[in-house]
């Protein structure tokens, strides 16, 4: 088995978190969801930390949670979304692990965000719109940043688990 991570990139509703653990059962390695890591080392949620400390403090613990999750090895990690957008952060990643950007469309990040009110960014007038927006701007460097790229929508979770991993290189298994 690999030592070398496997860090998961994409938009919010791309299945980060679902896909990864179902990963991580499936090749015997612990996974990790930088969001719920540092929501259980500050004791509150991701949005109680957008509102006391803005977007910006928000992004400084995630950064220093990045650094932490990747000090180790043979991990699955599941990034949050806006991760990629600090150069700092590009650095990290590339450097600690193998990169899959798990590829949604706004559509779908719709039907499987329509109830979610925990989301600090999609508490908008129009969240679509904000979406699009947030995609256009990050889409870029998820493909820049990826090893490997996979479509996620109308797919199950598990099948799409099954799948990266058979195509996953030797190496990296």
């Amino acid at each position: 088995m690999s030592t070398r991570n496997i860090i998961l990139i994409g938009p919010m509703g791309s299945g980060k978190s679902t896909i990864g653990s179902i990963m991580a059962k499936k090749l015997n390695r612990e996974f990790q969801d930088s969001d719920h890591y540092i929501e259980d080392k500050t004791g509150v949620d991701i949005a109680r930390i957008f509102d006391i400390e803005g977007e910006q403090g928000f992004r400084n613990r995630e950064t220093n949670a990045l650094r932490e999750l990747l000090d180790q090895e043979s991990r699955i990690i599941a990034t949050g979304g806006g991760s990629v957008l600090r150069p700092e952060n590009q650095s990290l990643l590339r450097s600690r692990g193998y990169i899959i950007f798990l590829d949604t469309s706004v559509n779908q990040q719709m039907q499987r965000l329509n109830r979610d009110k925990k989301r600090p960014l999609l508490q908008t007038e129009n969240p679509r719109q904000r979406l699009e927006a947030i995609l256009q701007e990050r889409r870029p460097i998820y493909l820049d940043l990826a090893d490997f790229v996979v479509k996620t929508d109308r797919r199950q979770a598990r099948k799409l688990a099954s799948d990266i991993i058979k195509q996953l290189p030797e190496n990296i298994r």
